[in-house]
């Protein structure tokens, strides 16, 4: 078995992200209509750690409107899914070490409420709280010295090329997942097969 850690990004790779479509459902709008009012910075500001998440909930609009926070979480909350194969996949890979590298405010939370992510990896790298967004390169040397590895030490996997670009960057392997099935694929290449087959 390879002895290398792996880093999981979150939504769209391990889980299923509300904000394409419960989110504008919720409020009875297209995506297209919720970006052209969603506030354009205050989501990133709170996942960067730099705005506490109450004023993220109350500035989610750009014209500041009130709007039903609870109904929103609650929304995100029961949309919030394991997606297809992540499951057994991960259950696959009990005994690695494997850490959450992703881009989040502080309503993971939520997420680890409803799916328990803790049972395969820890929570370590949530960008609200290191202080950085991906692909930020001080994210990924965050990450890093907290572990206190090199990158090639580690494989990063995550939906967004930009992403894995920066982890490259980094000296990480990089997975971009497309699915589990995929995933599964590529992590036996990199010598977790045993596991895996």
């Amino acid at each position: 078995m390879s002895d290398r850690i792996i880093l999981w990004d979150v939504m769209g790779t391990l889980v299923h992200d509300p904000f394409y479509v419960e989110v504008p459902a919720f409020f009875g709008m297209t995506l297209e209509a919720l970006l052209e009012v969603k506030h354009p910075s205050v989501w990133s500001a709170c996942e960067r750690g730099d705005l506490p998440v109450e004023d993220m909930e109350r500035s989610f609009f750009v014209d500041g409107r009130d709007y039903d926070i609870e109904g929103l979480r609650r929304t995100m909350f029961e949309a919030y899914r394991l997606l297809d194969g992540i499951e057994d996949l991960l259950g696959a890979l009990e005994g690695v070490p494997m850490h959450v590298v992703s881009n989040y405010t502080p309503w993971y939370q939520m997420i680890e409420d409803k799916l328990a992510l803790s049972r395969w990896m820890s929570w370590s790298f949530v960008s609200c709280d290191v202080g950085y967004r991906k692909p930020e390169a001080g994210y990924y040397q965050a990450v890093l010295d907290r572990l206190g590895v090199a990158g090639a030490s580690c494989v990063f996997i995550d939906d967004r090329e930009g992403n894995c670009k920066g982890a490259r960057a980094a000296g990480m392997e990089a997975i971009r997942f497309e699915d589990a099935v995929g995933t599964r694929t590529s992590l036996a290449r990199l010598g977790f097969g045993d596991l895996l087959d």
